[in-house]
């Protein structure tokens, strides 16, 4: 197999590959420390919308609305499991893209009562639709995973 580099700028791949490695690390460090921001402020989002609804009487309407923001805590906390396994050397699977994306349609389709336009049927029509494929997919990743990499 042909090396992609002519022989005199290996030395200078070599430098250039463990740099872009450190790089890689520094990102990851950051967006790690921007996960662990956001679970703070969707935490501190999440009591003020509680005490919010308390205040205003209107438990219901109020819940809801927290239920959504703990929806999104549920996606930031899958994508900190992705990223730890991806920093004790693991792989980041497309399953958890997947629950993310199930999370946030769920969440869409759960604050939908609460919000100040009614959505028409066709847009209700459209984010069930995206949950049950998103469904459909996550069972499906799920079983090929079993299925294929468990051999």
């Amino acid at each position: 197999m042909p090396d992609r580099l002519p022989q005199e700028l290996n030395k200078v791949g070599y430098y250039m590959i463990r740099a872009m490695r450190w790089l890689n690390g520094f990102a990851h460090i950051i967006i790690g420390m921007s996960l662990a921001i956001a679970v703070l402020m969707f935490t501190w989002l999440f009591f003020s919308e509680v005490k919010e609804a308390v205040y205003a009487h209107n438990l219901v309407h109020g819940f809801l609305h927290a239920l959504g923001t703990l929806m999104l805590l549920w996606s930031i906390s899958a994508l900190i499991s992705a990223e730890i396994r991806y920093l004790q050397g693991g792989k980041l699977e497309v399953e958890t893209f997947v629950e993310v994306a199930m999370v946030v349609v769920l969440r869409k389709i759960i604050v939908m009562p609460v919000q100040e336009i009614t959505p028409t049927t066709e847009e209700l029509v459209m984010w069930v639709g995206a949950s049950l494929v998103l469904g459909i997919l996550f069972v499906l990743v799920r079983w090929g995973r079993s299925t294929f990499i468990a051999r």
